[in-house]
């Protein structure tokens, strides 16, 4: 069944529009996707994990039409490239009858708590629900913070006892003796032996070399890549000294933390192709070098299994649903400019699968086509085999008239007057990056659609000018949308736009550089290509850095280059199109498991720090909303329960077991939701004392059933009993409490 949005204008807030829809249950919308029960592991009513058996199951069924979602350069208020990824799915599924599937990124807790806010969308066009997609969802990113972490710990752990105890005791530690005198070597270390070229499994036959090289990892402290992480935005753990504890003897480094969605983990995550293929990464994953220039991995560490363990769940995408009910599947979060910016292969293998040949996998690339959509190509595309049919690049004519030469835009500032009255020439003079990333666009063989996301301050002309360059450009088409204030309504022209462009095929998909030429070459061929550079220069750090990676055998990765993403350039104040620049490398990073080398661009920080006015001033746990005013329309309330706790306080329960606290004082202005005037319920609150609850009515009289709409005020008396605990406790105190209604104003007990 459809979903009708009830539009309102102007636009109320992301979590008004939000919270006003209620959810489709979530293994109904697994049905209507075409995923099977057995394919499902619920996280509540809301969400659920979907099993990667769904694609043996659909091994043999062809692949849907794959579009990838982009933009412009951004402010950094953002150009709406989730909203709008959202609202074209709306659009497609919900109106013109597509089958179509959302995959998106879980968002970071930094921009969410930081600066940016939230990534489910906005208006009504959004991913819900928003509370939960925003905060935790599923523990992904906890998850990987988890393994991470571990992998650091293990990293300083091993470095302290190799320091302190000899190739003997090392030995005798890592392969001790069981109760029969025997050693054995857990199945992990044969990873490490096979690396090493010792073919022996028992562990009292190797040599004393051999030993030797088998226990001992020899860090050179100096060239330990791996930094700790969390999913914080803490400017002041980009660098810290570690080992300052009277325990560590004095074994003090320099270190820092990142942020989580940067951790190599993440990008594994997004790039893995199976369980197998995650574990094969997440073992090759290189924490630093040997004194003698060799690389260690996590398995040299014998931690691979244990980090697969720790990943076991968040391989699985989650499924959840937009504000029209079409599907939606998030999985992985890494950042554009500090990663590679896309959600995962698995996201999108399993939606292409499941929509099939005749539907439609909409993607989103992180921040610019000029690294989101670059990286999508030249390593997502790479590994995951998938070619796209069609790019929609969003725009909006704030960005395009920053790019003309328009005043600074800060978040958390009021905008300057030339954003909010028109001005045709700027508009026009910033339509020069949108230019450059529709001809990157066509370089990349993918058909550009440029989607112009309206704000109520464009006028007409404004957008006019923006369409018109657009398909001078080489645009395949250039269309307004109005999804934000109008759902997929709003994205009709763009869904058709997107079909015509993925029916007709015009382009040659092809990436920017080839695999087997050197390093230099590939950073250079993005340089050029894609950013408009005249060149690029290394620094010392960045020259022995590249030196490293291809004595190690890495040189035939490809690149994730690590940049500011408000300009083409490394200096995020330059804005338009530029040509002719030098791009500066800092330093270059190697993600070996991943699959890729990230050259640090300029001064790009792969930990964010908090602004002046963070996001988390606006949030919030709004009591007095949660007690009336946002209690859900009677329409969508046949299914809730209340609860009568002790002192009189209600609770009402939805099918999605939110709780909502009820003032007393209020209880006549609710509807009776109970049909069954003479059953009774229980619930668990949490290890709170439980009730079981009975309304009894007199008017209309106890032998009719009153009908939903009812006002509770006609309540006569209300019966509680009250078990001690919610389980595990035979023994029910059985009093009852009898309750009634006093003239409205509120419950008065008459007696227990």
């Amino acid at each position: 069944t459809k979903i009708s949005l009830d539009v309102k204008s102007p636009v109320p807030s992301d979590i008004e529009v939000a919270q006003a829809v209620e959810p489709r249950k979530i293994d109904e919308v697994a049905r209507l996707a075409g995923i099977q029960e057995d394919e499902c592991e619920a996280y509540g009513p809301t969400k659920a994990k979907v099993k990667l058996s769904v694609l043996d199951r659909l091994a043999e069924e062809k692949d849907g039409k794959y579009v990838v979602v982009a933009g412009i350069t951004p402010t950094p208020l953002g150009e709406g490239k989730s909203t709008t990824t959202v609202g074209l799915c709306q659009a497609l599924g919900a109106h013109c009858g597509q089958k179509v599937m959302t995959c998106v990124r879980q968002p970071s807790q930094g921009p969410t708590f930081g600066i940016k806010g939230g990534a489910a969308g906005g208006g009504y066009s959004q991913v819900i629900p928003m509370e939960e997609f925003n905060l935790h969802m599923t523990g992904d990113i906890h998850a990987i913070t988890a393994a991470n972490n571990l992998l650091a710990a293990a990293i300083d752990a091993r470095i302290f006892h190799e320091s302190t105890q000899s190739d003997s005791a090392l030995f005798d530690r890592l392969c001790p003796k069981d109760k029969e005198s025997k050693r054995r070597f857990a199945p992990v270390m044969f990873r490490r032996l096979r690396k090493l070229g010792i073919d022996k499994t028992d562990p009292d036959g190797l040599t004393d070399e051999e030993r030797s090289k088998f226990v001992r990892l020899d860090f050179d402290i100096t060239k330990i890549t791996w930094r700790r992480v969390m999913d914080t935005n803490d400017r002041f753990l980009r660098s810290i000294t570690i080992g300052q504890g009277p325990q560590e003897k004095g074994m003090e480094r320099q270190t820092g933390f990142d942020i989580t969605v940067a951790s190599e983990i993440m990008a594994v995550l997004a790039l893995a192709t199976s369980e197998r293929d995650m574990r094969e990464r997440l073992g090759s994953m290189v924490v630093g070098s040997s004194k003698k220039g060799e690389a260690i991995t996590a398995d040299d560490l014998g931690i691979g299994g244990a980090l697969t363990v720790l990943m076991k769940d968040a391989i699985k995408p989650t499924l959840m649903q937009t504000l029209e009910a079409t599907p939606v599947l998030v999985h992985a979060g890494p950042f554009a400019n500090i990663a590679h910016g896309n959600s995962s292969i698995i996201a999108d293998r399993i939606a292409s699968k499941l929509v099939g040949e005749d539907g439609y996998v909409v993607t989103e690339a992180g921040f610019g086509a000029d690294i989101g959509l670059e990286k999508f190509v030249n390593i997502k595309c790479r590994y995951s085999g998938m070619k796209p049919d069609a790019a929609v690049l969003v725009a909006t004519v704030r960005a395009l008239k920053m790019h003309g030469g328009g005043p600074a835009v800060s978040a958390g500032r009021p905008l300057d007057h030339a954003y909010t009255n028109e001005n045709v020439q700027l508009v026009a003079d910033g339509c020069a990056n949108l230019s450059k990333h529709i001809q990157n666009c066509i370089k990349f063989g993918i058909a550009p659609i440029v989607a112009i996301n309206k704000f109520a301050t464009d006028t007409d002309a404004e957008i006019q000018v923006v369409r018109e360059r657009a398909l001078e450009a080489g645009a395949f088409d250039a269309v307004v949308a109005e999804h934000h204030a109008l759902g997929g309504a709003g994205a009709l022209d763009l869904a058709n736009a997107v079909m015509k462009a993925c029916a007709k095929k015009e382009y040659t998909f092809k990436f920017t550089y080839p695999l087997e030429v050197p390093i230099k070459d590939k950073v250079e061929a993005i340089a050029r290509e894609v950013y408009g550079a005249g060149g690029v220069e290394y620094m010392p750090e960045a020259e022995a850095a590249l030196e490293l990676f291809d004595k190690q055998g890495f040189s035939g990765l490809p690149i994730c280059m690590a940049k500011t993403q408000y300009s083409f350039t490394h200096d995020a104040t330059i804005k338009g199109a530029p040509t002719g620049f030098i791009l500066p490398i800092r330093n270059v990073r190697a993600s070996a498991g991943a699959g890729f080398l990230y050259p640090l661009v300029g001064t790009i920080m792969t930990m964010p720090g908090l602004p002046t006015r963070p996001a988390y001033y606006e949030i919030d746990l709004d009591f007095e909303k949660e007690k009336w005013s946002d209690f859900p329309k009677k329409s969508r309330v046949s299914k809730w329960r209340f609860v009568l706790l002790e002192g009189m306080v209600v609770f009402a329960l939805s099918p999605s077991f939110r709780v909502w606290v009820l003032s007393p004082c209020k209880l006549r202005q609710f509807r009776v939701v109970w049909h069954q005037p003479h059953a009774a319920c229980s619930f668990n609150l949490t290890r709170k004392p439980l009730l079981n609850l009975c309304l009894h009515f007199c008017h209309p009289p106890r032998d009719k059933l009153p009908t939903l709409g009812d006002e509770l005020s006609q309540v006569s008396s209300i019966f509680v009993s009250r078990p001690v605990w919610h389980q595990g406790i035979n023994s029910f105190d059985q009093r009852l409490l009898l309750l009634e209604l006093s003239d409205g104003k509120g419950i008065r007990r008459v007696g227990a």
